[in-house]
């Protein structure tokens, strides 16, 4: 391996270096590759400041900012960059300082966008990486304390906050560059140039130099910003000179005033917090000898301040509290490693490969009793050892810090605690780690113990927690992991348990195998417990970190590999996963059955969680495959009396839990003993006389009684004829219930009960179908909704015997009512589902025990017809468009109505006749079924869109039956090709295909009145979509010839037309169809002089008289308008009678719509010169822009002759046949309101208002 390692070099050098060039080329394409990708653009930013010397265009610095935040979690993929970015620019902000001088305003305005690019930086990658690149000449002291005090003295120009201009991050840089500069290995007096020029300079006094420092970095501990802590960072080093003894002395008097001020405000605060860090920068920094005199006053200052009601207020005071107090622990100390600390391994790779060549076998027991002996070589040291009284209070500190209510707290205490225990004895350490562990006594709150189960991490990380005190300490841990405090309708814990997995993680980092053997061995389950069980997803990854982080460092444990590989990051992710695989996948190896069956039942079946308590009754049932034994005989006989028990959280998951149980035993052909399926049987009769569904919790149990009855009907349990006749009043109950999730649950378990326990000729069963039947007409509306859905999943043996009945109410149910009150959209969602079901139930069974043929017929009339006509219910509440859920439903029954015909049709030979009708399903049927399909397809909402588009690709392309007399066959199939995952629900995909059916006539209308609806809708981008999907075909005929574009055109004056009577006074229909008329005649569509536009015209107008009368609708009315006045702007000969009604509208009630009407009138005037005579315009024109048309009707009526006469219309034909009209309509609509009661009158008003 030498021989190949020495011919490097010299090839190298053989090439003449190139080998060098080489290594720096591939260097410097890895960078690019892997490290800043946006660099070439930096570079080139850089470039052109280093150029200029300044920044020249401030928005490079932008740029430069926003690439380098987005590095901000990854800041060492920057360093690489440091040098080549710090450097060129430290040098910049030095040269120019010199050149212009500190004390002009200019230099400012030089380095703070430099500053900014430095500082961006400096939050990126830190500031001790950044500043290794600043320069540090002894003689740039001077200089960068006068551009500190020219900064410092600057005002900000504008009111935005400081970061937007530059100066915060002037200062920064500044400060930063001074902490660098003032470790120069020189008396500072001898670099102060003011001193050689003063002769009152005194060798005791402090330099001039040195008291500028000390007054801007006081100025700077008042700060909130981050020069504070720069400053701190600044003091620490200045003060630690061993030539500052006077200023040091100085600077601990004036923080001694400022620790026992008693003002009370911001100023104040912050100035503490300022003071706070930077004594603890100092204590860090400092020697040991000069700290030691100053200790007693600072830590009584502390002291007075950690027991302040300041202190009580701010958790960032406490952790510098908590902070300063460590580093006077530490100060007060010896530093030195004790032999009484544990290693767990050797620390050198060389002795660590030497001890396993020379040592294959003896090196565990080696390892282990030189471990062992440690302690009995350091107890003389110990003896030795002098700790000073201070350190009681200080740990005493410290433990309190263990308690605070804020975790950066406990934290910094946690740490505090690892660092202070490694330089006492092995006695003092033991008294420390057992008021640790008094933390986690039962009294103490969980801030406790998560401070506690920080420290026993800190300590074990630091070889502090000696193998010896692991049988104390496990127990604890294992607790801990599990602790779960219920506070009202939630719980905490989760931050212990995430706490707890670090500690098993240090464990698992700290000791030597043979020390942790017996450790992971308690501590695997209850970490997998967690890792597979936890409610947070935070918890379970940390769990299996840890568990995976023992397996990886401590050797060879059963199964660990396999179980790493099973519980990883990523799969732990979905809770669901974890609980139903995950867990089952582990629970096969030995040793993590029981202790997973025990987890779900001590803590998951009960947890204050209705989702987990479902989720766990599922991951029980999942572990029973394992051993059906244990769970028939302990776990269900300690479930079945928790399904009574007074915490309704338990009583919900035990109840759920025995269900799931005996559904999983059945299915392991285990079969249970008399007594304890009779136990079950009563387990619901037990829940009833205890009257357990009153109350807050009734809800959630009728939803888990239900489940609990379709558990016990899948595995046939015995029920005696009292509890059958209880559970089946049970399930009524539930089926009546408002709550939707209880109907569901309830539904399914009728499903399974009735097909259990119920025979079809019963009378039992009979009287239940009556039952059913009668609330389908009830005034409750959810016993209308649970009913429908009930009929809809009875066996065909019990709808046989009154099926004729079922299928005529359910298809009366799913009409919308009469009664507006009694009108339910679930209702008929329900009935059209139900319906659905029931035709599929009777027509699957073979058995000929009643007209099948009539059923078919039945289906295909009535049944088919319920269907296609509820694909019009367009019902609207305050919650929307609920009459969507109905056509969705209905789209879903159409198509299984469609195969049940088709697949009958297949059977029974067709007549060969050129009329089909003789077919169930004729091409008639065809048309109507597709034309609502497709009509749905092109409608506003993305989700039924897509339901129906996938509906008609479903019903194209059935693997199994055939669809025949599809009119257009070939173009739909072009139209909805064979395709999976195609996205239908979005508009620009789905409106270019469907739009096309516009060709054929059997289609054309259905796709027309719902793309009218899309095109003339509110919503944007739906309203973008579909009008360019239809221009698009317009023009395409335009494109194919002169008379597809006539035909086009022709087919769609005919279908709008058709929709306009159709549609007759329909707002939902009228209003977006009038629009898209005005759209397509902005788009110059329509205005050409063919035949059938004149008919068009016609038609449009027609409506609109209608339409427009006595509406209150104004977008209804501006689009009337709109339309009225291009049909006014065309030649002859409608162009007349267009005119004539926009004069009718000059004199209409409301102001802004006669206003509207003399506009459209002006564009017609200046459009169309026929209209009025060529000598008569200039007065017309002059009479409709002059006039003030939002006056009173009395000024606007003469103005209104006026013109009719200039165009030579007759005023009494015009209007007198609409004013008769209009009076006899007002007299009737206001008899109409004398005689409707109040709440019309009002909701007459809000209609009005266009609410």
């Amino acid at each position: 391996m030498a021989a190949p390692e020495e011919e490097r070099p010299s090839a190298a050098l053989e090439n003449g270096g190139e080998g060098e060039d080489d290594e720096h080329d591939s260097k410097e394409r890895v960078l690019q590759r892997y490290f800043l990708q946006e660099w070439k653009l930096v570079k080139s930013l850089l470039d052109d400041i280093v150029s200029n010397g300044r920044v020249a265009d401030p928005s490079s610095v932008q740029k430069i900012r926003s690439i380098m935040d987005k590095y901000q979690e990854q800041g060492q993929l920057v360093e690489p960059y440091l040098e080549a970015v710090v450097s060129p620019l430290m040098l910049i902000v030095r040269s120019k300082t010199l050149q212009l001088g500190a004390e002009s305003d200019e230099i400012v305005e030089v380095i703070k966008p430099i500053s900014i690019i430095i500082y961006t930086l400096v939050t990126v990658c830190g500031y001790k990486a950044v500043i290794r690149f600043f320069p540090h000449q002894v003689s740039d002291l001077e200089l960068a304390v006068s551009l500190l005090e020219k900064c410092h003295s600057a005002t900000s120009k504008t009111s935005l906050r400081q970061e937007s201009t530059g100066e915060m991050e002037a200062k920064c840089i500044v400060l930063l560059w001074l902490s660098i500069l003032v470790l120069v290995p020189f008396d500072i007096s001898s670099v102060d140039t003011s001193i050689a020029n003063s002769s009152g300079f005194g060798e005791n006094d402090v330099a001039p130099l040195v008291l500028k420092i000390l007054g801007f970095c006081k100025d700077y501990l008042c700060s909130a910003g981050p020069m504070r802590t720069i400053s701190g960072l600044l003091l620490s080093r200045l003060l630690a000179r061993p030539d500052m003894g006077r200023a040091f002395a100085s600077f601990l008097g004036w923080t001694h005033e400022i620790l026992s001020t008693q003002a009370d405000d911001v100023l104040n605060h912050f100035r503490l917090l300022g003071v706070m860090e930077a004594l603890a920068a100092i204590f860090k920094t400092a020697s040991q000898k000069a700290l030691l005199d100053v200790i007693p006053t600072v830590w009584n200052d502390v002291s007075i301040l950690s027991k302040s009601a300041t202190a009580a207020r701010s958790p960032l005071l406490r952790k510098y509290l908590i902070k300063l107090t460590q580093r006077v622990g530490l100060v007060c100390l010896p530093h030195r490693a004790p032999s009484w600390h544990y290693v767990g391994r050797t620390s050198s790779l060389p002795e660590n490969i030497s001890v396993g060549k020379s040592q294959k076998v003896d090196q565990p027991d080696q390892t282990a009793i030189a471990i062992s002996s440690q302690p009995e070589i350091s107890n003389e040291e110990d003896e030795d050892m002098e700790v000073p009284d201070i350190i009681e209070e200080i740990i005493e500190m410290l433990l309190s810090g263990l308690r605070d209510t804020d975790t950066v707290v406990r934290w910094s205490a946690a740490k505090g605690v690892g660092r202070v225990t490694s330089r006492l004895t092995s006695g003092l350490s033991e008294e420390v780690l057992s008021s640790v562990l008094e933390l986690f006594s039962p009294g103490e709150g969980d801030g406790s113990w998560h401070g506690g189960c920080l420290a026993l991490a800190e300590l074990a990380r630091r070889g502090l927690l000696l193998p010896r005190s692991l049988p104390k300490v496990v127990p604890v841990i294992v607790k801990a992991l599990h602790y779960d405090v219920r506070r009202g309708p939630h719980s905490v814990g989760s931050h212990v348990r995430d706490a707890a997995a670090y500690v098993c993680w240090a464990f698992g980092r700290a000791y030597y195998h043979k020390d942790m053997k017996n450790v992971l061995d308690q501590l695997a389950p209850d970490l997998l417990s967690v890792a597979c069980y936890d409610r947070e997803v935070n918890c379970r990854r940390a769990a299996a970190a840890a568990f995976q982080e023992n397996v990886g460092r401590q050797g060879n444990y059963p199964h660990g590999i396999d179980i790493v590989n099973i519980a990883d990051y990523f799969s732990l992710s979905s809770r669901a996963n974890s609980y139903l695989q995950i867990a089952v996948s582990i629970a096969q190896y030995e040793g993590y059955l029981y202790p997973f069956v025990y987890e779900l039942l001590n803590s998951k079946i009960c947890h204050w969680d209705r989702s987990l308590r479902e989720l766990a009754a599922e991951a029980l049932a999942a572990l029973v495959k394992y051993e059906a034994e244990h769970f028939a005989n302990y776990v269900l006989e300690k479930l079945i009396p928790c399904t009574l028990s007074t915490d309704l959280c338990m009583r919900h998951g035990a109840t759920l839990a025995v269900g799931e149980i005996v559904v999983a035993l059945h299915q392991c052909a285990y079969v249970l003993c008399a007594g304890t399926q009779k136990r079950i049987a009563g387990i619901v009769p037990a829940i009833e006389k205890a009257r357990l569904y009153r109350g807050k919790g009734g809800e959630i149990m009728r939803s888990a009684v239900s489940r609990f009855i379709e558990c016990i009907s899948l595995t046939h349990v015995p029920l005696s004829e009292r509890t059958k006749q209880l559970l089946l009043g049970t399930l009524s109950e539930n089926l009546r219930h408002p709550n939707s999730q209880i109907q569901n649950a309830a539904v399914n378990a009728v499903k399974q009960f009735v097909q259990s326990y119920l025979v079809g000729s019963s009378s039992e069963a009979v009287d239940l179908i009556s039952k059913h039947l009668k609330l389908l007409t009830d005034t409750n509306v959810a016993a209308r909704r649970g009913s429908a859905l009930a009929l809809g999943v009875l066996s065909y043996n019990l709808l046989v015997a009154k099926w004729k009945d079922v299928v005529l109410k359910l298809c009366s149910a799913c009409e919308i009512e009469e009664n507006p009150e009694d009108r339910d959209a679930e209702a008929r969602v329900n009935a059209v589902k139900g319906l659905t079901s029931v035709c599929e139930t009777l027509t699957k069974d073979p058995q000929p025990e009643m007209d099948k043929l009539y059923l078919f017929q039945l289906i295909k009339t009535e049944v088919m017809n319920t269907l296609l006509k509820a694909l019009d219910d367009y019902s609207v509440d305050n919650r929307g468009d609920v009459g969507s859920w109905v056509r969705e439903a209905a789209v879903y029954g159409i198509e299984k109505c469609t195969y049940i015909l088709c697949k009958k049709d297949s059977i029974i030979p067709v007549s060969t006749d050129d009329n089909n009708t003789t077919s169930l399903f004729d091409s008639n049927l065809a048309t109507r079924v597709v034309g609502g399909i497709v009509k749905q397809a092109v409608e506003k909402m993305d989700k039924l869109r897509e339901a129906a588009a996938k509906g008609l690709q479903r019903i194209l392309y059935h693997e199994t039956v055939f669809v025949p007399f599809i009119p257009y066959r070939e173009k739909l199939e072009a139209i909805v090709p064979r395709q999976p995952n195609l996205e239908w629900g979005v508009p620009a995909f789905t409106f270019p295909r469907f739009v096309q059916l516009l060709r054929f006539s059997c289609f054309s209308k259905a796709v027309m009145s719902g793309l009218v609806v899309s095109v003339g809708g509110l919503q944007d981008s739906l309203r973008k979509a579909s009008l360019s999907a239809l221009l698009d075909y317009l023009r395409e005929g335009e494109a194919n010839g002169g008379d597809e574009q006539i035909s086009r055109e022709s087919m769609l004056c005919d279908d709008i037309l058709w929709i306009l009577q159709e549609y007759k006074r329909c707002e939902r229909v009228i209003v977006p169809c009038l629009k898209t008329i005005e759209i397509l005649f902005s788009s110059k569509i329509f205005l050409n002089r063919e035949a059938y536009t004149s008919s068009f015209y016609a038609g449009i107008m027609d409506s609109l008289a209608i339409e427009l009368k006595l509406s209150k609708d104004f977008t209804k009315l501006y689009t009337g308008l709109a339309i009225l006045g291009y049909i006014a702007s065309v030649p002859e000969p409608n162009n007349k009678r267009a005119f004539s009604q926009l004069l009718a509208f000059l004199c209409h009630r409301y102001p802004k719509i006669r206003k509207a009407a003399a506009e459209q009138v002006y564009l017609v005037l200046l459009q169309n010169g026929d209209m009025v005579e060529e000598e008569k315009m200039e007065k017309a024109v002059e009479i409709v822009s002059e006039t003030c048309w939002e006056t009173d009707l009395e000024v606007t009526k003469p103005e209104r002759l006026e013109l009719c006469e200039l165009a030579g219309l007759d005023p009494a034909v015009v209007f007198k046949s609409s004013s008769r009209k209009g009076r006899v309509s007002m007299d009737a609509a206001a008899k109409k309101a004398t005689a409707s009661d109040e709440n019309a009158s009002y909701s007459a008003l809000v209609d009005s208002s266009g609410f």
